[in-house]
């Protein structure tokens, strides 16, 4: 497999740690989205959307969007689930993944602070709508969990929940957010500790 992303990129980033909590091996490729590069027509050929990231499967089928990609490898490689066997708690997980990869990240990543640029937004009003966005959609997240005990975001075990918290707080600290939330951050510091959640260094 080859991942084709980005080392800021949050979305790839969830598919990395999903890639190393299986035990995937993988290449990278890394699209430099500040140069354009999801632009090129040899991107745009692997993913027509211009996004990262794109899973390129060993017979030379591509995979995009995150969480279908994350859910693609928990079914291919079931063990350690990254979802739940019981109905509810399953839907739990996948609404709390969606509430950052749909609702909070889609509008304050790279392609959205550069439109509200080009609207004549200055740096610190475009800065500003990042982090509201954020602030706004990790409040309902810390809500949303606040009856579930455990280390993580549901309990004991690791879940896409986790795998989709922890690149975001990375944004949160990027825009200055303000870091209000004592049980995401605690989720964070224990997902952290794990080897798979390591954050990837500058290409």
């Amino acid at each position: 497999m080859r991942l084709h992303g980005y080392f800021r990129s949050t979305a790839s980033y969830r598919v990395r740690i999903a890639l190393n909590l299986k035990g995937v091996a993988y290449d990278q490729a890394s699209v430099q989205l500040r140069e354009g590069g999801q632009r090129a027509p040899g991107f745009l050929a692997l993913n027509p959307q211009g996004l990262v990231p794109a899973l390129e499967l060993d017979g030379g089928a591509v995979l995009t969007q995150s969480l279908a990609i994350c859910e693609y490898l928990d079914e291919l490689h079931p063990e350690p689930p990254l979802l739940p066997a019981e109905p509810e708690a399953r839907a739990r997980v996948r609404a709390f993944a969606c509430a950052i990869a749909c609702d909070v990240h889609p509008v304050q990543n790279l392609k959205i602070l550069a439109r509200l640029r080009s609207f004549g937004l200055d740096e610190a009003q475009t800065t500003a709508w990042a982090r509201t966005t954020i602030e706004e959609g990790l409040d309902a997240c810390e809500r949303l969990i606040a009856d579930r005990a455990g280390r993580y975001c549901f309990g004991d075990t690791v879940t896409l929940a986790d795998i989709c918290l922890v690149p975001q707080l990375v944004n949160a600290r990027r825009f200055g957010a303000d870091l209000r939330w004592p049980r995401l951050l605690a989720i964070e510091a224990a997902c952290l500790a794990i080897p798979a959640f390591a954050q990837p260094d500058a290409p």
